[in-house]
């Protein structure tokens, strides 16, 4: 999970802190940076124990070293270093992945490092030859990492405005008191009101937001709303990456405040799913 003496800033202002970040200046990152991001990379793992592999991917050393060219389509300007992570196949490795890779991008925003999540078919992309990609490995996602740039592309500026990623669904359309169907309120929300406003505010795939959560006393039910053919259109369901993105939020940020609880896969029955919504883990307070 995440040890927290790596961290000099709280979570909750590094969560508010990330953006995706497109345009990169050309400065490379320090090897002192790399060194501390790989020990960094070590400990950072999923809460379903979902072996993830990481590297930091040059791009002028993984050309000489194995003549691959890393593109990301034009999205991304100047960087020349990427964060490569695979993951073992398993039950839930997607949610791992996303877990374990959130956390490692918190961490280099709290060193000052701009970073963007990628999702795509890196199968047989570049990215997987250069970090020698197993055939029981799986690489659902990429980001590049480094210093910011004080100007951004074009194509930066018009990607932030199309993605809303400001347009975040409220709390009554995400979280949910003792079934769905009835909004939980910041009041019934008590202690778990920040951990929650963390999830809300978590990156997630073409800004879906497919993450609810029921509450029930001191449990909390998660439960990803699937957007219909969404996960057709791609390699992998991003999603489940998704819900592992919030789960990190979510996690973080308790142990930040001091409440102890563990996940627990123990699905409380339907409780009004609507369609497409389907149970993936809850939280249990340890008292």
């Amino acid at each position: 999970m995440t040890n927290f003496r790596f961290f000099k800033t709280p979570i909750t202002e590094i969560i508010k802190k990330r953006i995706s970040v497109r345009t990169y200046s050309e400065q490379p990152l320090t090897s002192d940076i790399k060194e501390t991001l790989l020990e960094f990379f070590a400990i950072s793992k999923g809460p379903f124990g979902t072996p993830v592999r990481y590297n930091l991917i040059e791009r002028n050393l993984a050309r000489s070293r194995s003549n691959a060219k890393l593109g990301t389509y034009g999205v991304i300007r100047g960087a020349s270093t990427y964060v490569v992570a695979v993951v073992e196949k398993a039950d839930k490795d997607l949610e791992d992945f996303g877990y374990s890779l959130e956390n490692a991008i918190l961490f280099a925003t709290s060193l000052g490092l701009g970073t963007c999540w990628l999702g795509g078919t890196f199968k047989k992309s570049e990215f997987s030859k250069a970090i020698e990609q197993k055939e029981h490995e799986i690489l659902p996602c990429i980001s590049p990492i480094g210093y910011p740039s004080s100007k951004r592309s074009l194509i930066d500026t018009a990607m932030r405005f199309t993605a809303g990623s400001k347009n975040r669904k409220e709390w009554g359309e995400l979280f949910f008191s003792g079934e769905f169907g009835r909004p939980l309120s910041i009041e019934e929300a008590g202690k778990y009101e920040t951990p929650l406003e963390m999830v809300r505010l978590a990156p997630s795939a073409s800004n879906k937001q497919p993450w609810r959560v029921v509450k029930t006393n001191n449990i909390l039910h998660f439960y990803l709303q699937h957007t219909k053919g969404y996960a057709k259109l791609l390699a992998y369901d991003l999603q489940r990456v998704d819900m592992g993105i919030a789960m990190c939020h979510f996690e973080l940020t308790t142990k930040e405040l001091g409440i102890n609880g563990c996940w627990c896969v123990c699905d409380p029955g339907n409780k009004g799913k609507p369609q497409d919504t389907e149970y993936v883990v809850s939280w249990i307070e340890s008292v």
